[in-house]
């Protein structure tokens, strides 16, 4: 029997989040097919008749958590904040997402194939282009704005790396006892180096002020 376009689009999905957390707890090469029928509760074969095989069910999962990061990264700058300050609440949005969801952000960050493409599947490349877009548009607007200095794309690469680092490093447990990513991460430490300088005020200008 033909399986309906829904019960499709419903099964792959909740494979998606099924795997989400062996692919992020064990790794690809260990994730297996038949287990991730068993974290369904279906038959070893179920699943092939919704997804080609294990590559297809790890891109479904990665377009998963890069959607889900999109969405909290979109949902912090939804405001009329100045782009500097939603710079700021970004940063804190991306903090709190890899707190609250480590393993879509072990996905998104950590877990590869063993063979590693250049390209990423389709829709991983269009959620990933999304969460990073909410980053290099904010950039651009404070640049427009004349409150950072310096080229969009390279300021919000920097920004980005930044972040990620002091991610990574508490996911990995190397940050020390006493020191929080939450308290290191709420130094701005990022964006004062790209302020546009403020113009010098000279004796001559002073003494026109006054006049």
């Amino acid at each position: 029997m033909a399986l309906a376009p829904e019960d499709i689009i419903a099964f792959r999905a909740e494979a998606a989040v099924a795997a989400m957390h062996l692919f992020a707890e064990q790794g690809y090469d260990a994730v297996t097919m038949r287990a991730v029928a068993a974290e369904l509760g279906v038959s070893a074969m179920t699943p092939y008749r919704y997804l080609a095989n294990k590559d297809e069910l790890f891109a479904l999962v990665r377009a998963e958590a890069f959607r889900r990061f999109a969405e909290r990264l979109e949902a912090a700058i939804d405001t009329d904040d100045a782009p500097t300050r939603k710079l700021i609440v970004l940063k804190r949005a991306y903090v709190k997402f890899a707190l609250d969801q480590p393993d879509a952000y072990r996905i998104m960050f950590e877990v590869r194939t063993p063979e590693p493409s250049d390209r990423e599947p389709r829709e991983v490349a269009v959620q990933s282009r999304r969460a990073f877009a909410c980053l290099h548009r904010t950039v651009a607007e404070a640049v427009a704005a004349g409150e950072l200095d310096g080229d969009p794309l390279t300021i919000a690469h920097l920004a980005w790396a930044s972040v990620h680092g002091l991610v990574s490093l508490h996911l990995a447990g190397r940050l020390g006892s006493g020191r929080t990513l939450a308290q290191l991460a709420a130094i701005d430490f990022e964006l004062p180096a790209f302020a546009r300088p403020k113009a010098k005020t000279t004796t001559k200008t002073k003494q026109r002020s006054r006049r």
